[in-house]
């Protein structure tokens, strides 16, 4: 069908911080906000723009969203791996990794 784009199985466990959630909710790693941008039309196919998602518990979501700005996320974090490289996620994410289901944690990060 033209203009479905599937995303990928979600997995039993957060793809950030690994632990194993009934909730997971969708992240664009290339933010919806920003497919039309010529940049990741040169970049990215259709496709893979719709495609690239990870599944991610409502804690590291809202974390990443956060620490950073849709722009930084199109520009130097739309991968996995990049994401994890940043270093106030990373600790976010080791941290939270440890936590319970349902666990919702108070207070604001800052940014960077």
């Amino acid at each position: 069908m033209i203009g479905f784009h599937r995303p990928p199985p979600k997995p039993s466990s957060c793809e950030l911080c690994g632990r194993t959630l009934s909730a997971l909710t969708r992240h664009h790693l290339i933010p919806r906000a920003r497919h039309g941008k010529k940049r990741n039309r040169r970049l990215f196919d259709r496709d893979e723009v719709h495609s690239r998602i990870l599944w991610i518990c409502r804690p590291c979501h809202d974390h990443l969203h956060e620490v950073l700005s849709e722009k930084e996320m199109e520009v130097d974090y739309h991968s996995r791996e990049a994401l994890l490289a940043h270093p106030v996620i990373h600790r976010f994410v080791s941290w939270i990794a440890s936590k319970p289901e349902g666990f919702k944690p108070t207070g604001r990060s800052t940014k960077r």
